[in-house]
């Protein structure tokens, strides 16, 4: 059994000061500059972003937001320059960028470093 004291998730990113500025400013979450990365606390959850010279994006949905309401978060969130991810064939998103089919309603969008978001009605 693993005998452990906390936990966080961590990703990479190309420039920690635009992630700094997206994840503080257009999404409005507690951030925190380290001497390694960019610490953020997300409704009881941490996240760490680091710095990687030769950052690749991750091409699967990193972090996901739980929200009651797609449609104003999305509309918000779009208010605020971010674009949302289009998606034809089996994952078919709307001219919003939500998918709305088996499973949860999700919408997708990316930090400015290409690592894949997504936000998830309730």
């Amino acid at each position: 059994m693993l005998n452990y004291k906390g936990s966080f998730s961590s990703y990479s990113v190309n420039d920690l000061k635009k992630a700094k500025s997206f994840y503080q400013q257009t999404l409005g979450l507690d951030t925190t500059e380290t001497a390694e990365g960019l610490s953020i606390k997300a409704d009881g959850t941490t996240l760490f972003l680091y710095p990687k010279e030769n950052h690749e994006p991750a091409t699967f949905t990193v972090l996901n937001f739980t929200v009651k309401n797609i449609e104003e978060t999305v509309d918000s969130l779009s208010a605020s320059g971010v674009p949302f991810q289009h998606y034809d064939g089996e994952l078919q998103t709307d001219k919003k960028g939500i998918f709305r089919g088996q499973g949860p309603t999700i919408a997708w969008f990316t930090d400015p470093a290409g690592n894949i978001l997504s936000v998830i009605q309730e």
